[in-house]
């Protein structure tokens, strides 16, 4: 009690100061504006535009940072680990993600570095124009997008755009080049995400099967699956395979 009346008279104590202070001397209160004139000047009309277009980057970062990195494909081997485990909360799916984004930026530092170098410091430095800083800055991850992708894929979405057969990899644009990359970073995803089902079935299944052999119908198999296939996952050191498999999986 003594506690909680020495915090309600430090609470009052701070307010009569506060509107003590705030009677003798007016803190001004900052007041934001967003005004829309006529444009006067070919220059105001092109500010206006590039700032919609950069907005309307802004709005789609979400989706070009996961159809265009590694991201898909280590969130979903990440949901597959998950069922294949049979824990339906644990970990939560923001632990997931989080860990999925992390494990994105490390994969795709050398290609961020690259863009970095070529376009964005020399465009900071006016040393080219944007069109020249987007011309290189695509350049890197257009590499690592048609490193990861098969040519079926590519050849399907080339097929599907009505373009002519490509004779170099600098022919193919690069929208027909990121859902062919997003085609290809979802069936590897669930190619290892079969892989990884493969153990975690059997142990069930064993069980299932000598539950049923002793008799005991009214226990779910999942309470005594479940403990053994946390057991295993954490005696093969699970996520020091799985991580170290991932990163490895991109070329």
């Amino acid at each position: 009690m003594k506690f909680i009346r020495f915090v309600l008279a430090a609470f009052i104590l701070i307010a009569l100061v506060s509107s003590t202070g705030a009677a003798q001397t007016a803190l001004p209160i900052p007041k934001v504006t967003f005004g829309i004139d006529k444009a006067s000047k070919p220059q105001d009309v092109a500010l206006t535009l590039q700032i919609l277009f950069l907005m309307t980057i802004l709005s789609l970062a979400p989706a070009i940072l996961i159809m265009t990195t590694a991201f898909t494909r280590i969130i979903v081997v990440f949901f597959f680990l998950k069922q294949a485990l049979g824990t339906q909360s644990m970990p939560p799916g923001q632990i997931f993600i989080g860990l999925a984004m992390f494990l994105t930026f490390f994969v795709m530092a050398p290609t961020w570095n690259k863009i970095n170098e070529s376009a964005l410091q020399p465009y900071l430095k006016n040393k080219i124009t944007l069109d020249s800083a987007y011309s290189e800055g695509v350049k890197p991850v257009r590499s690592f997008m048609l490193r990861q992708t098969r040519e079926k894929d590519l050849a399907l979405m080339v097929k599907l755009a009505n373009l002519n057969r490509p004779k170099t990899a600098e022919d193919i644009p690069t929208y027909v080049i990121i859902p062919a990359f997003a085609i290809s970073e979802l069936r590897i995803g669930f190619e290892i995400g079969f892989i990884i089902f493969i153990p975690f079935i059997m142990i069930d299944m064993i069980v299932s099967s000598l539950l049923m052999s002793m008799g005991m119908m009214m226990l779910p198999p999942v309470m005594v699956s479940l403990p053994l296939k946390i057991l295993l996952f954490v005696l093969v050191d699970g996520w020091y395979l799985l991580v170290g498999s991932l990163v490895q999986s991109f070329k």
